[in-house]
């Protein structure tokens, strides 16, 4: 292990995003710290320097941030308390001497998004910006890779979406554009992106999809708020939590997820997966 560690710090490597990203920058001979709150579950690399840290402005997270100048923060595990984690942790980058963070955000985040998750990563956003931190934004599609989760045992997606349309994005395709941008960080700072698939798919559609892909039929059935409401008060969920599942399809009904762009390809030089690409393998 070097004394030094590497100026470029990366966040989540124990997760799926954090974990891709730390990967392809060791493949391509990156020296990096991977910040983890359990640092035993961080991924052992060639190259990579593991230190405990977590999304708070404490002495552990300051002490592993100290003389790292780029950090890429993946936004923290969806809770009630997630935009406080995030200003914690940026306050602890500002102590710490960072010069740029690059920010896993959200497609169409506003003060007043749909998506009532979207606004926290605003939130964050402005935040950001407030600190007098160099920053760059990853403004995600939502993950084409979910979309199977999206299926009801019975077969069905249910959701307020209405013929609103999404440009999912596989969770590759930004892993591998992060890493292309961390790897000159410099040439983005400032920058916001959006990060979609190649095309906007109605939940028509994407059921379709996995009909063709799957093993079985999978059909689409829009609901109203108050339908939806309702199918999901079984889980027993925080309201904050239902108001999410809720808002990612009247989000998506509202069209603010149908903007097609074309920054993962200007980055990375490879036009992202289409659903039914990802799919298939």
């Amino acid at each position: 292990m070097s004394l030094i560690p590497p100026a470029l710090a990366v966040t989540g490597s124990t997760g799926e995003l954090g974990g891709q990203v730390a990967r392809l920058l060791s493949a391509a001979g990156v020296k990096q710290r991977l910040l983890a709150r359990t640092p035993r579950k961080a991924p052992p690399l060639d190259g990579a320097t593991i230190l405990a840290a977590a999304y708070e402005n404490s002495s552990a997270t300051r002490t592993a941030l100290t003389g790292a100048q780029t950090v890429f923060m993946v936004s923290a595990s969806e809770s009630r308390e997630r935009l406080d984690q995030h200003c914690d942790f940026v306050d602890a980058a500002v102590a710490a001497g960072v010069h740029h963070l690059i920010y896993v955000s959200f497609v169409a985040a506003a003060q007043d998004a749909v998506f009532t998750l979207a606004r926290d990563h605003y939130a964050t956003e402005e935040y950001i910006r407030a600190s007098g931190l160099g920053y760059t934004f990853l403004r995600d599609n939502f993950y084409a890779d979910f979309m199977s989760d999206t299926v009801g045992a019975d077969g069905v997606i249910r959701g307020p979406a209405g013929d609103g349309r999404a440009a999912l994005v596989a969770r590759a395709d930004v892993a591998r554009t992060a890493a292309v941008i961390l790897q000159n960080p410099r040439a983005h700072l400032g920058a916001t992106y959006d990060l979609t698939g190649p095309e906007a798919l109605n939940f028509t559609q994407i059921a379709q999809i996995l009909s063709a892909v799957g093993q079985r039929q999978v059909s689409f059935q829009d609901e109203t708020i108050e339908e939806a409401y309702a199918s999901r008060a079984e889980y027993g969920a925080p309201k904050w939590q239902v108001d999410a599942w809720v808002s990612t399809y009247s989000a998506i009904a509202a069209g603010a997820m149908e903007n097609v762009s074309g920054d993962i390809e200007r980055i990375t030089g490879i036009p992202p997966l289409s659903l039914e690409q990802l799919l298939r393998g």
